[in-house]
């Protein structure tokens, strides 16, 4: 098997092929719980981070909105909340995902200005120049091939388009991310098998965020998918890193 056919599931090198279904499967275990255990990892931390993204992102009446590994939906409903009138298609490739987004949807009563569709972001099925925004929040790490993702996103973009990414990263001071490394792969797989009773998905997690490309490698990628204007911003010391482009 050559070098180019395999990929990275947390430390693991794994064929590429096998990579979605284990995502997937990770996905699937934690899916009702997910938004629990979010708060429990980041202390809260995340819905600022969210906030942030919302922010610099600064949706507009009327925008449509692709939210890709959208899962519960949690970006989709700031979104929406922020835009005031819009329309939201939140893509998982994890169904239960979905489901458990639907349910706080109808809760919240916004179902009719949000749409759920199981796809893979390396093959988004729309057409092209279809969505005002593209965002991808916490995902684009766990795509097998993130540059073909990228590219998809510029692809179903219209003229004018805005392309978001939240992720984890990679931070600048070395002793400052070995006190992050210390807590991440020491408390967070206990606390996946306290709240979902699933460790082996979250140690995957901890690896797969060690794994993804630094803050500088990643916006060259996103210059690469023809995004312009790419530039990023770090948060809270770059733990996690928004990467903003526009297609022009």
């Amino acid at each position: 098997m050559t070098d180019d056919q395999t990929t990275h599931f947390g430390f693991e090198t794994v064929p590429e092929t096998e990579k979605a279904g284990r995502v997937r499967g990770v996905f699937s275990s934690v899916a009702s719980k997910y938004d629990v255990m979010n708060d429990a990892m980041s202390l809260g931390i995340h819905r600022l981070w969210k906030d942030a993204m919302m922010d610099w992102l600064a949706p507009r009446p009327g925008q449509r909105l692709l939210d890709v590994a959208g899962g519960t939906g949690d970006i989709s409903f700031r979104f929406l909340k922020r835009a005031g009138a819009g329309q939201a298609t939140v893509l998982d490739l994890t169904e239960p995902m979905l489901v458990e987004g639907r349910k706080r949807a109808e809760a919240a009563r916004l179902e009719d200005q949000l749409d759920w569709v199981v796809g893979d972001a390396m093959a988004l099925p729309f057409e092209n120049n279809t969505f005002d925004v593209y965002t991808i929040s916490f995902g684009i790490r766990n795509v097998t091939r993130p540059q073909e993702a990228l590219n998809e996103a510029y692809r179903v973009l219209k003229p004018g388009g805005r392309l978001m990414v939240l992720e984890f990263s990679q931070i600048p001071n070395d002793m400052m991310q070995r006190l992050y490394d210390f807590y991440s792969f020491n408390a967070i797989p206990v606390m996946g098998k306290v709240i979902t009773g699933d460790r082996d998905s979250y140690q995957y997690l901890v690896e797969s965020i060690r794994k993804f490309p630094d803050q500088e490698t990643f916006l060259e990628m996103v210059k690469t998918a023809g995004f312009e204007n790419a530039k990023y911003r770090n948060l809270s010391l770059g733990i996690a890193c928004l990467h903003s482009g526009w297609k022009v």
